[in-house]
């Protein structure tokens, strides 16, 4: 059975259609004798006409209008006749007038509303054919979220200046051997004439000669306009700018292609090409430019320590030479007066020469230090520092130097330009130190604070990382775990109170 509140269209001829009407009101049409049995009946939208009794049957338990009686009215057809000598107006279908007829108010009924009819329950085959199709579109819909992530992220990205490098060259000749042939390039295009199209064969007054004239004096303007909004951006483009240069172009192509349009002329997309490709380069060949002088700055640093470095140990090996002279010097003597002492004296001398004889040994191993440091060029410490005052937790410095006390350097480091000194983690004597620095810079060079200048050595990684890169490549080392940061938790103190 259907609910009362269902609407549906009647028909009686099978050509007028009325409604939709509820299938209460079709209810009470029947009861008052408006509407008669062999009536067909259909919902809205559907093809299929079903005799009145399919949707009606027998009235439902409990059942009471939800209004008081209706006379149910037929309108007849009524025709407009058309104006003389006009067209006929389209035929209107007959419509139901329902009109209230003034009753008693109803009983109240404690009945339960009808409950409208289960849907049908879909076959299995029904609810495999959803059940891909739902996968397919949550497939889909994944798909549309991240593609719409990443072009969010480019456009935040851009929104910033950021310029993702095109070239990649290994060194700056390439990019001046490159610009040399972009440039060549436009040359080419303006003396064929294909820097701008026209896509008109102009004539003026007649003559094809002087439209083709026209065309020519129009593409050069236009390109001269276009060349020289191009090359005043190309002229200043720095890594913060490039981004909006680019645009800047892009955005003089546009307008003044519009501006061609009347004329049907425009400059071609493979010059325009050109010139975003001639700003690029022009960009990146000056990051390299600035990549290498800091490469160069970092040779001669390394020279000049290495320089240090030597002229330390030679001097560390002369003061090492210098000592075990004397202190064997000294051993002869006492030696020799040993030879000739007796009694109280005897002993004396003893214990001299045995003292002697043991800081000879030291000056020896320092000498033979000296002169192993001296031949080993590439020995030194690697060490690993922090500075929580000055750059918070999390942060350390990885480094190298050739000095004999490495400690002299982390001295250095931490000097006016940082206002706190730094503290020790590790300090690990290598034979090849640059060998291990490198190695633990290139495991953690996506760590780095500073992503640009490869000089600076500070990293964003945890002190157990670094000790896990250091036992791979060198072995097991005693590292510092607690930064004991004094200045700086005195002054937080100092603060606190």
């Amino acid at each position: 059975m259907y609910p009362e509140e269902m609407l549906v269209e009647v028909t009686i001829d099978g050509a007028t259609v009325v409604g939709p009407v509820t299938i209460d009101q079709l209810r009470r049409g029947v009861a008052a004798g408006r509407v008669p049995h062999n009536a067909h009946v259909r919902p809205p939208g559907s093809f299929a006409w079903s005799p009145l009794s399919a949707f009606l049957g027998p009235p439902q338990p409990g059942y009471v209008p939800a209004q008081a009686p209706v006379a149910y009215h037929h309108q007849p057809q009524a025709w407009a006749q058309p104006a003389p000598h006009a067209a006929a107006p389209a035929q209107q279908p007959p419509q139901l007038h329902w009109t209230q007829q003034p009753q008693p108010p109803p009983a109240v009924s404690h009945a339960p509303a009808p409950r409208p009819p289960p849907p049908p329950v879909p076959t299995g085959a029904q609810l495999t054919a959803l059940q891909r199709e739902i996968s397919a579109a949550e497939q889909r819909l994944c798909e549309v979220r991240r593609e719409l992530e990443s072009v969010e992220e480019a456009v935040e990205i851009q929104s910033f200046g950021f310029y993702k490098a095109r070239y990649g060259f290994e060194s700056s000749e390439d990019y001046v051997e490159r610009l040399r042939q972009t440039r060549d390039e436009q040359k080419l295009l303006i003396k064929q004439g294909e820097a701008t199209a026209c896509t008109t064969k102009w004539t003026v007054d007649g003559s094809a000669a002087e439209g083709k004239k026209l065309v020519q004096q129009q593409s050069k303007l236009m390109l001269r306009a276009f060349n020289g909004e191009a090359d005043a951006a190309i002229a200043k483009v720095r890594y913060d700018n490039v981004v909006n240069l680019e645009q800047r172009i892009s955005k003089s192509f546009a307008e003044l292609n519009k501006l061609g349009e009347a004329k049907k002329i425009s400059i071609t997309k493979r010059y325009f090409d050109l010139k975003v490709a001639e700003l690029r380069l022009v960009h990146e060949h000056r990051e390299k430019v600035h990549e290498e002088k800091e490469e160069q700055k970092a040779i001669r640093e390394r020279l000049r320590d290495e320089e240090k470095a030597l002229a330390e140990a030679a001097r560390m090996q002369a003061e090492a030479e210098a000592e075990a002279a004397r202190k064997e010097a000294a051993l002869e003597k006492a030696r020799a007066e040993l030879a000739d002492a007796a009694g109280k004296q005897h002993a004396k001398l003893e214990a001299l020469v045995t003292r002697l004889e043991t800081e000879l040994s030291a000056a020896l191993d320092r000498k033979a230090k000296a002169i192993a440091r001296a031949q080993l060029t590439k020995s030194g410490h690697v060490y690993v520092l922090s500075n929580i005052g000055s750059f918070g937790e999390g942060v350390f410095k990885i480094g190298m130097t050739r000095r004999f006390e490495p400690l002299e350097r982390v001295d250095e480091l931490g000097d006016a330009s940082v206002p706190f000194p730094f503290d020790v983690h590790a300090i690990i004597y290598c034979e090849d130190a640059p060998g291990l620095e490198n190695r633990l810079h290139k495991a953690f060079d996506h760590r780095r604070v500073n992503a640009v200048n490869k000089r600076k050595e500070y990293f964003r990684v945890t002190l157990d990382e670094i000790r896990g890169e250091v036992a791979k490549h060198h072995g097991l080392v005693s590292f510092m775990l607690h930064a004991e940061a004094e200045e700086y938790r005195k002054t937080l103190s100092a603060a606190a109170s």
